[in-house]
């Protein structure tokens, strides 16, 4: 496997630790705004103990359902969120891919889209992809950009999907083509 595979221009993706990532996810979730970003349930505020033994249970399950990786900073080796791709991989070389930057000194300053770009090219060079999708909220244009920026193409929207703020919105789903993927990126 290529060195760099797993390594973008601000970040890396390592393996998880169960305990380190816990425990950081343990805090985030505190964050009603990290929540509401991240998912479409209400908040629920596990403790790290039972987001570790969740983590654990997980990464042992035969055969592995999917690709997940912590996202450390290159300038310092700090971890600051995560990244996975699951879904059908092997039958179809579809995988629907999900982010989450959780320390928010490192929003909106391209540590999300670089973390993109490297678990797709991981999901194209390496798993031989042949599609990547994903969704994402109505009222987050700021995560929209940033997967557009990655290449991701607007495919359609559940309409009034989710009830947050006292208002309806919508659920967008994206996706990209193999093909879209190496346009951008083999120039």
């Amino acid at each position: 496997m290529d060195t760099d595979m797993l390594r973008g221009r601000l970040v890396k993706i390592t393996a998880q630790d169960p305990k380190e990532e816990a425990e950081a996810v343990a805090h985030w979730n505190t964050d009603s705004e990290w929540w509401r970003l991240l998912a479409s349930e209400p908040t629920n505020l596990f403790s790290a103990k039972k987001i570790s033994d969740w983590i654990q249970k997980d990464q042992e399950k035969e055969p592995i359902p999917g690709y997940f990786f912590s996202i450390c900073t290159l300038e310092d080796d700090r971890f600051i969120g995560f990244v996975g791709l699951d879904g059908d991989i092997y039958a179809h070389g579809e995988a629907f891919v999900g982010i989450g930057i959780g320390e928010r000194e490192y929003w909106s300053k391209g540590y999300g889209t670089d973390a993109m770009q490297v678990i797709l090219r991981y999901g194209f060079r390496e798993l031989n992809l042949r599609r990547v999708a994903l969704t994402t909220f109505e009222y987050n244009p700021r995560a929209v950009r940033s997967y557009e920026k990655a290449g991701f193409i607007h495919e359609g929207r559940a309409r009034e999907f989710l009830w947050r703020e006292g208002r309806r919105w919508d659920l967008i789903f994206m996706g990209i083509l193999r093909e879209e993927w190496f346009a951008l990126n083999t120039a």
